[in-house]
């Protein structure tokens, strides 16, 4: 059993792994946004990869979602755990606070949202009434239990295209649409995972309150990097317990 973590906004170059290795990869739809750092947890053979780049040099439509799916698949990641940074649309939803996201709503329109670009070998549709993987998540959810962690136990994610932060009329809308937190990555690589076969669940960070909340200063960048930064060993935490919990 092999382990892949993606991860987000702030956790570029996350310790979680000893001992690790680092190598290139190439996939036929290209290179991911990073090499893959290999190593173990508690025995468990697990492969980061950094979604924008150890820089967070990549935009998040201009991400290879494809390639970065596709090259954990081609190390053998039956599981794959990604971070998110996302924003707050709900008062109860704080900063800091964790949510093991079960829902999305994908507002993107940019992407290349499937392997499947022609059904030479014929249709296939995948099913995505229940976009996240079950077991991955209660494992987040026992892990953010144990740690004694704020977190929230569900969540609809709505994904934008980005780079830009919603307007005040967006981000109202997406209220009313359902959306609890707001990101722009996870409908995608969650799409991708499915087709390709592996389970996917992801453990989000509530950063700021978007711009809905108008008494508060509407969302920055600065903001979002630094509560990642400052809560970046939280979120290790929850992934090695995760992790872990495999072993057993």
């Amino acid at each position: 059993m092999k382990i892949g973590i993606i991860g987000g906004s702030g956790l570029e170059d996350s310790k979680i792994l000893k001992d690790c290795n680092k190598f290139k990869v190439d996939t036929s739809y290209g290179s991911p946004s990073s090499l893959l750092t290999t190593g173990k947890i508690r025995g468990i053979e697990t492969v980061v990869l950094s979604r924008h780049g150890i820089k967070h040099e990549i935009s998040p439509t201009q991400v290879n979602y494809r390639a970065n799916i596709h090259a954990l698949k081609q190390y053998g990641c039956n599981y794959v755990i990604s971070t998110t940074a996302v924003g707050s649309l709900r008062e109860e939803i704080k900063r800091g606070d964790f949510v093991i996201l079960d829902q999305f709503i994908d507002f993107t329109r940019r992407r290349h949202l499937t392997f499947h670009d022609n059904f030479d070998e014929g249709p296939v549709h995948v099913s995505m009434a229940q976009p996240f993987s079950e077991s991955i998540r209660e494992r987040l959810i026992q892990a953010c239990d144990s740690l004694k962690f704020n977190y929230h136990k569900s969540g609809t994610v709505i994904t934008i295209e980005g780079p830009r932060f919603s307007t005040l009329a967006e981000s109202k809308m997406f209220r009313q649409w359902g959306a609890e937190v707001i990101n722009m990555s996870i409908a995608t690589e969650a799409t991708l995972a499915r087709e390709a076969g592996i389970e996917y669940a992801s453990i989000a960070m509530s950063t700021d309150y978007d711009c809905w909340k108008t008494e508060e200063s509407p969302v920055t960048w600065e903001q979002v990097g630094k509560i990642m930064k400052d809560n970046s060993d939280r979120v290790t935490q929850v992934l090695k317990k995760t992790i872990e919990s495999f072993s057993t």
